[in-house]
Parts: structure tokens; C-alpha cells; sequence
């Protein structure tokens, strides 16, 4: 295979969050509104919101009594934020005119270290699927009522384990909201929420699910593992999963995997201290960054194409790739 071309620096790096960077999102700054503000969730139980300009922290939210925040995620209507952390709660705070302030909170029923996911809805409503309390469960909330949806229970056959990633999202060609789901044993499977049952599982890993991203224009998703492999699957018109190959790398261990939101390339965060980037058709691979001296534990993609990824050093860099045409 040939070399890949020597990678490029980082465009800036972020330092400040104290402890490791478990969580990243992006949120705002499509083309023409500027720049993106970056929020990262740290193994200390804080919440950075960054700005890209002055590449300062403009304001430290403090939520989870110092656990790790695992997941961060905006909602669709604006100025709300979602934070999970490992004390089993989801905070939603309000950032409005500059407010910092928890606004609700979700208590959850598993202490394991599968993130959450939302479908937003029509009246300020959002789907949310959360582990539940058993540990093969995944539990369904509407909110911001927190209302119960449904528990959704494998089989009694199946045994999968611990849900490790969900995503939830919906066929342009239906109202039914879906949910992939990857598992402690190695297996996607494709759940619809409102009939709860799954429609197909499949076997992708042989270890634990700890990354997955779904291009549901493609009908295309990604899952990477502990393993040192990748796995391409796809989901046909009868809603079945099949996998479609895998791509070996060079070390074990993904601990996340993000396609780009234009769905031309991917990135994937290393236990081997490396973020890969692949092109999503193809997979071929594109770079390799070398920068970070430890793990890294999350990527995440702007809608303006940058790349950020968070590590276990204490920094977060900030990549401009490929930019989008």
C-alpha cells in the first residue's frame, strides 16, 4: 500500500480542560454565520464552551459533581444543551444570552459508558434513547416531558450485552423513528422503537462496540471496536443489516468514529494516541495525525468541515482537512 502523504499540523490546539477530553461537539457556524463554538466534556466532570476566535473558553459549565461527561449534544431549537455523565445523570442546561444554568435533569439507570442519542421532533419535542436499567436495555424518553416511550428488551436468545452505542434517526420515507444499536458483543442491530422489536442484527466485531456513526442518505453506517479492524455495513430496503467489509488498521482500539457531515469522510480517534481519516466512499485511507501523546477518546466534525479531537493529554486539536467544496 502506498505511504500516505506526511500529515499536516494541527490549525490550532485548545488547552485548559485540567483532565482528559472524553466529549466534543460542535454546534453553530454553518457557512456565512462564522465560526462554530466548540464544547468539550472532561474526565473531571466540567464542561468547556470554546471560541474558535479568541480560542479561550468563554464560559466552564459544572454540572456532575466531578464525574466524567461522556456525551454532548445541542438541540435542533437553539440555545439548549444536553451533558450525560458518569453520575448518572443528563443535565439539559439553558446557554441563552449567555446563561450557564441546568435547567432539567434525567436520572439514568446504567453507569456504563454507552452515550446517549436524540431525534428531534415537531413542537420543541425530541426522542431520546438512554441504557436502561437492565443491563441489555435501552430505554426511550419523550421529551422534555420525560415521559417513558418504551424499554426495548433483546430477545431472549440473543444476549448481546450491554448496549455500548446508540443512534437514533429516521428514513426520509417514514414518520417511524429507528434505532442502531451496537452491543457488548460485537453485533449492530437495528431496532424499530415503535414496534420494539429488531427488525436485524448482525455480527461486525468480535469484541465490544465502542464507536459507531450511521449515513442514513446512504444507508451506510461505521462501527469500530477493540479490535484492529473497522466494520462497513449497510442496511437494504427490507431493513436488513449485512456487513459490507472491513478495513484492518495498523493498532488495536477505536474509541470513537464520526462521518463528516457532507458524508466524504470520516475520522476515527485511536487508543494508539492517533486520529485516521478515511474517505467514507472508498475508505481509502487519507491521514494519519500524529499529534497527540495519549489516547484519544473522541473526534468530532463542524459543519464547516473542521475537526476536532479530544485526548486523554489534556488537549483538544483543531484539524482543517479536505475542506469541504
Amino acid at each position: 500500500m502506498a505511504a500516505l502523504p506526511p500529515p499536516p499540523d494541527p490549525q490550532f490546539v485548545l488547552r485548559g480542560t485540567r483532565s482528559a477530553v472524553h466529549a466534543l461537539h460542535f454546534c453553530g457556524g454553518a457557512q456565512g454565520q462564522g465560526r462554530p463554538l466548540l464544547l468539550s466534556g472532561s474526565l473531571s466532570g466540567l464542561v468547556h464552551i470554546w471560541s474558535l476566535q479568541t480560542r479561550r473558553a468563554l464560559a466552564t459549565l459544572d454540572g456532575h459533581g466531578g464525574h466524567c461527561v461522556t456525551w454532548l449534544q445541542t438541540l435542533p431549537q437553539g440555545h439548549q444543551l444536553l451533558s450525560q455523565g458518569r453520575d448518572l445523570k443528563l443535565c439539559l442546561w439553558d446557554l441563552a444570552e449567555g446563561r450557564n444554568a441546568v435547567v432539567d435533569s434525567v436520572r439514568l439507570e446504567s453507569i456504563g459508558f454507552c452515550r446517549g442519542s436524540i431525534l428531534a421532533g415537531g413542537h420543541q419535542r425530541w426522542t431520546l434513547a438512554v441504557p436502561g436499567r437492565g443491563s441489555d436495555e435501552v430505554q426511550i424518553l419523550e421529551m422534555p416531558s420525560k415521559t417513558s416511550v418504551c424499554t426495548l428488551k433483546p430477545e431472549a436468545d440473543a444476549k448481546p450485552g450491554m448496549p455500548m452505542c446508540l443512534e437514533l434517526w429516521q428514513a426520509d420515507c417514514s414518520p417511524r423513528p429507528l434505532l442502531l444499536a451496537g452491543y457488548e458483543d460485537g453485533s449492530v442491530a437495528l431496532w424499530d422503537v415503535s414496534e420494539r422489536k429488531v427488525c436485524s442484527r448482525v455480527a461486525c466485531h468480535t469484541e465490544p462496540i465502542t464507536g459507531l456513526d450511521f449515513d442514513s442518505q446512504k444507508a451506510r453506517g461505521i462501527s469500530g471496536s477493540a479490535e484492529k479492524a473497522l466494520a462497513v455495513w449497510s442496511l437494504d430496503e427490507q431493513q436488513a443489516l449485512q456487513v459490507c467489509g472491513t478495513h484492518e488498521l495498523t493498532n488495536p482500539g477505536i474509541a470513537d468514529v464520526k462521518i463528516r457531515p457532507d458524508r466524504k469522510i470520516l475520522a476515527t480517534a485511536g487508543w494508539d494516541h492517533r486520529v485516521r481519516v478515511f474517505h467514507w466512499r472508498t475508505m481509502k485511507p487519507l491521514a494519519l495525525l500524529a499529534f497527540h501523546s495519549a489516547t484519544v477518546h473522541c473526534v468530532a466534525f463542524a459543519d464547516d468541515g473542521l475537526l476536532a479531537a479530544g485526548s486523554r493529554d489534556q488537549r483538544i486539536s483543531i484539524w482543517s482537512l479536505y475542506p469541504r467544496a
